[in-house]
């Protein structure tokens, strides 16, 4: 398999300087809000809760995050990652008061050795937009396991397919998301991303806020 293999790009190819410019106003302001139930106040509130002085972002978007967030150093060591080269620029030219370290890579595939290691790592609106069911997509956890610290802890938020009535707009703008495949989670569900985290990690929090699921793991109690 290659570094960036080709099923894996219709996730990610989508995102320009064009399409990024409009990012933040439209999915984390509109549709967050409107949409999906989970105004981006509960992302930001998540990331705050979670984040370390020693952190890995993959998926990394803007940067919008990471840039609303307060860390509890003031100078983490942050290093992005993300099979898109504009969603790297674009995230790191929006935190570069933290000067942190890009890495052009796809976690579907295994992560360099020389990756290193992080006390927290965020997953932040990705497993949406990996292909496949959300067993073959969980493979990202068993890429990121070996650079995540003993204490450490992983973190992030996706959309899934709930029970409870959804909006219509909801229905409508999911449906073709996967049709066009930006999305890929037609079948992603709340119990499937329980058992998958559960897995893989001793201690296990998920939060569901509107069509969100706010996730943490951890390998060992607290």
């Amino acid at each position: 398999m290659g570094k960036f293999p080709e099923e894996n790009k219709p996730g990610y190819a989508v995102y320009s300087r064009r399409t990024l410019a409009l990012y933040d106003a439209l999915v984390l302001g509109f549709s967050n809000r409107f949409i999906w139930r989970c105004p981006s106040r509960h992302l930001i509130g998540h990331h705050v809760a979670n984040l370390s002085a020693r952190h890995l972002d993959i998926g990394v978007g803007t940067g919008f995050f990471l840039d609303k967030a307060r860390f509890p150093a003031k100078s983490p060591q942050i290093t992005l990652l993300d099979p898109n080269r504009e969603c790297l620029e674009s995230a790191s030219e929006r935190i570069s008061r933290y000067k942190p370290k890009s890495v052009h890579a796809d976690a579907m595939v295994p992560l360099p050795d020389a990756l290193g290691h992080f006390d927290s790592i965020g997953l932040n609106y990705l497993l949406h937009c990996l292909p496949g069911c959300m067993a073959r997509k969980s493979v990202v956890f068993d890429h990121l396991k070996p650079h995540l610290s003993e204490r450490g802890t992983v973190f992030g938020s996706t959309i899934l397919q709930v029970a409870n009535p959804r909006p219509l707009l909801a229905r409508k703008l999911m449906s073709i998301y996967n049709t066009r495949g930006v999305f890929a989670n037609a079948d992603d569900t709340l119990e499937a991303l329980r058992a998958e985290l559960s897995a893989r990690f001793a201690e296990v929090s998920i939060e569901m806020i509107g069509c969100v699921a706010l996730f943490t793991a951890r390998f060992a109690k607290t």
